[in-house]
């Protein structure tokens, strides 16, 4: 289960960010969002190899671990339209294995694909949907689910 999920546009700014309920740890958590944005770039500019035609190979978009913190590990998934997911999940959460983090982001990127799907939704704009809020809210840890799971 993830403690912080943001959905950062092609342009590098914030669509939508969701914390746990723990309010003081949120601006640190905004600063790892933002942090791992540069980890982000480098991984999808390896990534795209070339094609016969010469245009990049961008099927994989789950990027994996952009990174370890004492205690958080970063990850990251990027759309074809280079929209980027990043979740950050507690270290103590040695049961969440890499399928389960990208199957969350595949259930993150069809909720985001229903949100951009909608006529009334301005491209660019803050998501402010509640189906999709409710998507996030199902993976995001609070502290009473937190303590069953511990």
């Amino acid at each position: 289960m993830a403690v912080c999920i943001a959905v950062i546009a092609k342009e590098n700014y914030p669509l939508y960010i969701r914390c746990a309920s723990n309010v003081e740890d949120e601006l640190k958590f905004h600063f790892t969002v933002h942090t791992s944005l540069d980890v982000v770039e480098e991984k999808i500019a390896g990534t795209g190899k070339s094609t016969s035609t010469g245009a990049p190979d961008m099927r994989e978009f789950y990027l994996g671990q952009l990174y370890p913190s004492e205690d958080y590990r970063i990850y990251g998934y990027v759309t074809n339209t280079k929209v980027k997911f990043v979740m950050v999940v507690e270290a103590s959460c040695t049961h969440i294995r890499d399928n389960d983090v990208r199957s969350m982001f595949r259930r993150l990127h069809n909720a985001y694909t229903a949100v951009v799907c909608n006529p009334f939704y301005t491209l660019g704009s803050n998501i402010t949907s509640k189906s999709f809020e409710k998507v996030v809210e199902n993976m995001i840890v609070d502290e009473q689910r937190r303590e069953l799971f511990t």
